[in-house]
């Protein structure tokens, strides 16, 4: 793995990201998370347009604030996962049904096709609609008792 110091990061003319890593150019990198649920702020590859890693970090943290702002800026623009922090009603407890949500995005509504759409990863719980939209649920049993109730009719 890379020592986080060893490396140049920048945009190019393009707005594409551009890392120099001793002395290489690599044009066009991408950040990609290795887990980007569980650990989101960690373990982030930098891998070329032809899918290669050429470059590891460890930690974001130890990353100086303009790098990190390049990373985490490419990285939002790619992922779009909202957080459900509410679940509002659903039209049945019988899928296919209709989840009205309050996510970190605003409110929204969305088809949950079948039960096993709703995935366990870690704490937390993963739900995918009928066009493949991934939501968060961090900590289910911190939602409200509504919510909670709702929730436990699916799993």
């Amino acid at each position: 793995m890379m020592d986080t110091t060893e490396f140049e990061l920048s945009r190019n003319s393009f707005g594409k990201l551009k890392l120099t890593v001793n002395g290489e150019v690599h044009e066009g990198v991408v950040p990609v998370r290795a887990f980007p649920i569980q650990t989101p702020e960690d373990n982030i590859s930098m891998v070329c347009t032809d899918g290669r890693e050429v470059a590891w970090i460890n930690r974001l943290r130890d990353l100086s604030q303009p790098v990190r702002d390049l990373i985490l800026n490419d990285l939002s623009g790619r992922e779009f996962v909202p957080v459900i922090s509410d679940i509002v009603a659903v039209s049945s407890f019988s899928t296919p049904c209709t989840w009205t949500v309050k996510t970190d995005r605003g409110e929204t509504s969305f088809v949950l096709r079948v039960e096993e759409d709703i995935r366990r990863i870690g704490e937390d719980l993963l739900v995918t609609d009928n066009h493949g939209i991934n939501y968060l649920i961090r900590k289910p049993a911190t939602l409200a008792k509504a919510a909670r109730k709702i929730l436990d009719r699916f799993l």
